[in-house]
């Protein structure tokens, strides 16, 4: 009988046996094997085990288990043990380790965000020679490497990988092809030359165009995603909708049929409240001034005062009553009133609730005994910071936003803060070509504040780094005159993400990938000489001293472009002073800017030319425009409302950003900036 039998009959022989097995299988687990996966595959293991693995090969697998290696240190965070290991791959590999090498190498370089040399390691790849999980490892490295900037070469990447993936990678690919594409500007997409035989790329730009002629209006935008799904059956976003659009199709508008507006009625923030609440029950029952029909234009040169106080819907303190103020006749467009307009009052129900009267979290409750939707409030930042905390059913359009941008799906936040101000402005200047800005911000919180805010939109857009310089009191500037300011500053690091390239990149398969910052477009500026516009957030004195000096700092005919803040519009400027702004942009709410003349008699007659609270007016008024399209803001991806403190829109997270109008000073005159 053979002996495996006798081991399993004689009982004195059965653990001899199995002790046996063991030394077996422990001699084993430490020789050199090949691995148990494929060097194209997932690379799932640790780092440790494949180390050491490739500790313990001295043959051809060796290079297996180190190219494993490398791809789990990265995928591990281990990046500067990646590049140390890759280094160490023999040189000596076959056809498929060569493939998998030259893979990898692009990879560690996108991990370290050398995208350069990862462009120059995906180029020497033919895809077509990949198996399907390295091919989405390649595509996946270009659009990495791509940082986040949309072109037709991105789009065209996350076509050829969708295919390869599956749950919820595939989801991911579907709304970052989507995003990709709703982040392209109309004139890249016009410009779009696709092949005869790119169907899908076809389906997907069909897609976007529907979006786009739809997005204000939910119920044709959902007739039209099912009419478009009809058409492309197989395209892979009518199998799996994105998610922004999946959205649409269940959106049901939210009631406004019973509202809580959160305001402070009492103390020293009461008279906020007061400004917001008649705006938002002037709009709401339709006794709002509508421009008179064939009116003539709002007179570009009226002067108007900005809030004394630009943070006023973002700080508790009061506004500066010391700022000059002027009659209605100075402040008001040279355009004839109209009467209110005849629009049909709402049916809404409105209480206001004290927000100084109790906790927050004892009015939400309240609010949902007293039968209310939606919530319109609160204002002060500190109880908008508690929301998050305080669990509610209700829908919030919070009149402020915390410090941190958190998304809630049942909250917006809408405020009129320096900082939106500043994202405007890096918009604006941005879009008029300037790549080298200057800040001049007040010293302290409030200036960097909005330092952070312009370099983080400014990074958004593609744009490297920003400098900023703050801005001394009023006596300081006076005594600095005759030594002007130098156009230097100090960098100020984005917190959105890691600084973007300036460089030329390299193109791969349409996918422009760019390079890094250069040490000198780091330090561009700190000399002077270099920066090509200069943000200022100052008041209308402090504005006559720094432009003077600003023109006195530049030597030659080439200036740096000066834009400001609302802050220095003020009314009472005259001839003088105009010319003196020569060229300076500026940036205010429409109401502000002539934007409907017969509106802002009615508000300055309202609140005496106290236009702190006239701003204030303007955002009741949009809050109830904005309470009226919550479902629209938090659910529809591009929606927009055309408002009185800009045309607004909401990001990712519902909050509210505005475009605001500009203005430029030009030969004595104010006149409108084209977009």
């Amino acid at each position: 009988m053979p002996s495996s039998m006798t081991f399993r009959t004689r009982s004195g022989r059965l653990l001899p046996a199995i002790i046996v097995a063991m030394l077996l299988a422990s001699c084993s687990g430490q020789a050199p094997q090949a691995p148990t996966e494929s060097v194209q595959g997932a690379a799932s293991g640790s780092s440790d085990y494949y180390l050491q693995q490739a500790q313990q090969s001295g043959d051809d697998n060796k290079a297996d288990w180190q190219l494993l290696a490398v791809r789990a240190l990265i995928r591990e965070g281990k990046v500067p043990q990646a590049a140390e290991q890759l280094a160490k791959v023999p040189q000596n590999l076959t056809a498929a380790q060569t493939l998998e090498q030259q893979l990898t190498s692009a990879e560690v370089q996108v991990a370290q965000k050398n995208v350069q040399a990862a462009a120059t390691s995906l180029s020497k790849i033919d895809p077509t020679n990949l198996t399907n999980d390295q091919k989405a490892r390649y595509y996946q490295a270009q659009i990495d490497a791509s940082q986040g900037r949309t072109s037709l070469g991105l789009i065209r990447a996350y076509i050829a990988q969708e295919p390869l993936l599956q749950g919820k990678l595939h989801q991911d690919n579907i709304d970052e092809t989507w995003t990709a594409l709703t982040q392209m500007s109309a004139q890249d997409v016009n410009s779009i030359v696709i092949n005869a035989d790119e169907n899908t790329l076809q389906g997907w730009l069909d897609l976007l165009s529907v979006w786009q002629s739809n997005k204000q209006d939910p119920d044709l935008l959902k007739a039209g995603i099912k009419d478009w799904q009809r058409r492309y059956p197989v395209n892979p976003a009518a199998k799996t909708l994105p998610t922004q659009l999946n959205n649409v199709l269940s959106f049901q508008p939210a009631s406004t049929g019973k509202i809580a507006l959160f305001l402070p009625m009492s103390g020293s923030a009461q008279v906020y409240g007061n400004a917001i609440s008649q705006g938002f029950n002037a709009a709401m029952n339709g006794q709002l001034s509508q421009p008179a029909p064939q009116a003539a234009p709002a007179d570009p040169n009226a002067q108007t005062q900005p809030p004394a106080d630009p943070d006023a819907a973002v700080s508790t303190s009061a506004p500066d009553a010391s700022q000059p103020q002027t009659d209605a006749a100075q402040a008001q467009p040279a355009a004839t009133p109209a009467a209110p307009a005849p629009v049909a009052s709402s049916n809404a129900q409105v209480k206001v609730y004290d927000t100084n009267g109790q906790p927050l979290a004892a009015l939400l409750t309240q609010a949902q005994q007293d039968g209310a939707t939606l919530v319109v409030g609160p204002l002060l930042k500190d109880q908008v910071n508690e929301l998050s905390s305080d669990q509610t059913p209700l829908n919030v359009l919070a009149l402020n936003q915390p410090e941190t941008e958190k998304n809630s799906p049942n909250i917006c936040y809408f405020a009129l803060s320096p900082e939106d101000e500043a994202q405007d402005a890096a918009r604006h200047m941005w879009a008029e070509q300037k790549r080298l800005p200057l800040l001049l911000v007040p010293r302290g919180n409030f200036g960097d504040r909005i330092a952070q805010a312009f370099a983080n939109e400014w990074q958004k857009l593609g744009g490297g780094t920003v400098l900023k310089q703050g801005l001394g009191s009023g006596s300081e500037l006076r005594s600095s005159i005759g030594s002007g300011i130098r156009l230097t500053g100090t960098p100020v690091i984005a917190t959105d993400a890691a600084a973007p390239a300036q460089a030329q990149g390299v193109t791969i398969g349409g996918i422009t990938i760019p390079a890094p910052p250069t040490d000198a477009q780091i330090t561009q500026g700190s000399t002077g000489g270099s920066v090509d516009s200069v943000y200022v957030v100052a008041t209308q004195s402090e504005l006559t001293l720094i432009k003077p000096m600003l023109d006195l700092a530049v030597n030659g005919r080439v200036h740096p472009s000066v834009y400001a803040s609302s802050r220095s519009y003020q009314a009472g400027a005259g001839p003088d002073y105009r010319l003196e702004m020569e060229g300076v942009q500026f940036s205010d709410i429409p109401l502000l800017a002539g934007g409907n003349p017969a509106l802002m008699q009615q508000a300055t007659a309202k609140f005496g030319n106290d236009y702190s609270l006239v701003r204030l007016y303007a955002m009741g008024i949009d809050a109830w425009s904005l309470a009226n399209h919550f479902s629209q803001m938090r659910t529809l991806p591009g929606f927009q409302v055309s408002g009185s403190t800009g045309d607004l829109s909401a990001n990712e997270n519902c909050v509210i950003h505005r475009k605001l109008p500009w203005l430029q000073y030009r030969q004595g005159s104010l006149v409108p900036v084209s977009s």
